[in-house]
């Protein structure tokens, strides 16, 4: 296999990989959490915020991108030219909806959320606080699962040519 074509599997697998997680998170996770108690809710939101933050998630959330533009560009050089625009669409589509989504959507309800002092609310507060972050935090997060699903579909869909300029 060309170090090309490394380059394009290593791309569409991190971009699946990122569609997988959002999308998972979506149909199991967010569907317990409507089950708990606000407190608890806040309280594992929180937790979370926190435990995301690792090298596990964050080098392929950010290299994602980076990956299927290289990709992009090495199908260029080499004359694929419809490979190329597909990656680089699939690559835009990755960064607006999902990285964009995330810092101007989810993170700042997460730190507005991280903020909320849970050891010295009341039942109303927590309540207050849930209903203003979760059904706006799920509507992020919809968005972006969709352009990384999106995002997964263009670069797979990249691949179906592989023969193509070899």
């Amino acid at each position: 296999m060309s170090a090309r074509n490394v380059l394009l599997v290593a791309s569409v697998v991190m971009t699946g990989l990122m569609g997988g997680l959002f999308f998972a998170w979506m149909v199991s996770v967010i569907p317990g959490l409507k089950r708990v108690a606000d407190h608890t809710y806040i309280s594992t939101m929180q937790s979370i915020n926190v435990a995301i933050v690792n090298p596990a998630f964050v080098i392929p959330y950010m290299l994602t991108p980076v990956l299927l533009a290289a990709s992009s560009v090495a199908e260029f050089r080499a004359g694929s030219d419809r490979r190329a625009l597909l990656l680089a669409i699939a690559s835009v589509t990755y960064v607006i909806g999902v990285l964009g989504v995330t810092a101007g959507g989810n993170i700042p309800l997460n730190n507005t959320l991280d903020a909320f002092d849970l050891s010295t609310s009341t039942d109303a507060d927590s309540n207050a606080q849930r209903t203003a972050y979760e059904s706006a935090w799920n509507r992020w997060h919809a968005l972006r699962t969709g352009a990384s699903v999106a995002a997964f579909a263009v670069a797979t869909a990249s691949t179906l040519s592989l023969q193509e300029n070899e």
